[in-house]
């Protein structure tokens, strides 16, 4: 006896031509869609494991199977979010989990004050995840314009992945992108991080999920702004981990001299001031 998900694995395997992902047609075939071999190599289980998914012989998938079955079918944002939901109900989860309690967002007053010593510095309390906890005007300045501080929570991880002003403002992207889904895998707690990734992951896709599970340890450079002002940045980071918070405060330093000048360039154009965000 099959199981929803299982029965909706199958679905979309017989519905995809393989033309459409790339793959060399293999003659006729007596059903249609994907080979079975072809989704389990796409997403990197074996043919068995897949069988007994779509005949529900295993009805427990672990998160990273179920993301990367969603990257080997390119299901939209809401297929995804209906494949997490036919996995919660196929396990025997019948009621959605709840969010488990954020991290805290509250900056203990000490590092605000050292926040505040650091101005008109380019300074920013985070955590893991990438929410934005407080920050320097002088962050502020050089993220005028780019959309990372717009909302109440602003978040670095969910920006880079889903606002495409990210893909603009950060001229190597492609490491940045790196670092904040290495990040996750060090977040405030397992239980967050897991929610976190799984959220993000109906929302981002393949460009998340494959970078989360690479595991790619990343280098940490000199960061390479593009200012909407058309100036570009060059910023060393010195991070200071805040142990009992969860939480680090991250400082930026002009990695040359026309960087130093553009940012007092910019200072002179926008006046901006220590914000905590709670």
């Amino acid at each position: 006896m099959g199981t929803p998900l299982g029965d909706f694995v199958r679905a979309k395997r017989d519905s995809i031509q393989p033309e459409t992902l790339g793959l060399p047609e293999r003659g006729r075939r007596r059903s249609p869609g994907l080979r079975r071999s072809d989704l389990a190599a796409r997403a990197g289980i074996s043919v068995e494991y897949l069988t007994r998914i779509e005949q529900g012989r295993d009805r427990n998938p672990s998160v990273a199977v179920v993301n990367a079955l969603a990257d080997a079918l390119s299901l939209d944002s809401a297929e995804r979010g209906h494949l997490r939901y036919l996995a919660k109900i196929t396990g025997g989860e019948c009621a959605v989990h709840p969010r488990p309690a954020p991290p805290r967002r509250e900056v203990r007053p000490s590092v605000l004050r050292t926040l505040h010593l650091l101005e008109p510095g380019i300074a920013v309390v985070t955590n893991r995840l990438g929410d934005l906890l407080a920050h320097t005007g002088g962050f502020a300045v050089v993220t005028e314009g780019t959309g990372l501080l717009d909302g109440e929570t602003p978040n670095l991880t969910r920006y880079v992945f889903t606002d495409p002003r990210a893909r603009a403002f950060f001229a190597d992207w492609d490491e940045v992108a790196d670092e904040q889904a290495f990040d996750l895998w060090l977040g405030p707690s397992i239980e967050n991080s897991e929610w976190f990734s799984a959220e993000l992951a109906s929302q981002a896709g393949p460009e998340f999920t494959r970078r989360l599970n690479r595991h790619v340890v990343p280098r940490r450079g000199v960061l390479r702004l593009a200012h909407p002002s058309g100036c570009t940045l060059r910023l060393q980071r010195e991070t200071l981990e805040l142990i009992d918070d969860a939480q680090q405060l991250v400082v930026f330093l002009p990695a040359d001299e026309a960087t130093a000048e553009a940012v007092d360039g910019l200072r002179g154009a926008t006046h901006g001031h220590l914000r905590a965000i709670s």
